[in-house]
């Protein structure tokens, strides 16, 4: 996920205007989602995602057709409390976090995926979570959704990876210390 420098997913307002990706950060993350066996992910953020199979406007350049393409035919598993209409690979979870997503483990060799910031966080304090992985923004917004979430314990990070895009974005991927 994209994260301002001072830790926020979103602004104040739910905005992520200022997460807009270059050319090279947006095919590294079609490289990154190519190689998911599946994705677990949090209403708001399906809903955010779901223009990608939905909107034809976004299919304007090879790699935004492959990338809806690939987001398409991933398998996802959405989790809410609201009442949604899910479409095309999705489900809705019938099962508590921890099951959904050991069952989503079991059926695939590739990695699976964690989206939406209260999602994630209950699969970090469940102990579920392996690597974290940032995409951190030059910008402070002062308030919004945290990237991580309030922990009963600390969670030690041992850093694996960065990298470094325009304008300024930085990679960081983390596994989360033993």
């Amino acid at each position: 996920m994209s994260v301002s420098a001072d830790g926020f997913i979103n602004d104040r307002n739910g905005g992520i205007d200022w997460t807009g990706p270059s050319d090279e950060l947006f095919e590294f993350h079609l490289d990154r989602v190519r190689e998911l066996g599946g994705h677990l992910i949090g209403r708001r953020l399906y809903e955010t995602m779901l223009v990608w199979e939905t909107d034809p406007s976004l299919r304007s350049t090879p790699a935004f057709t492959e990338f809806a393409e690939v987001w398409t035919a991933l398998p996802k598993v959405v989790f809410t409390h609201t009442p949604v209409h899910v479409q095309g690979n999705a489900r809705l979870a019938t099962a508590p976090l921890a099951n959904e997503i050991r069952a989503m483990l079991a059926s695939t060799d590739n990695n699976v995926e964690i989206g939406g910031a209260h999602l994630a966080g209950q699969a970090f304090e469940l102990g579920l979570i392996e690597d974290v992985r940032m995409f951190r923004c030059p910008i402070v917004l002062g308030g919004g959704t945290p990237f991580f979430p309030s922990v009963s314990t600390e969670a030690p990070l041992d850093l694996l990876e960065t990298r470094t895009f325009d304008p300024g974005i930085i990679f960081e991927r983390y596994r989360v210390a033993a």
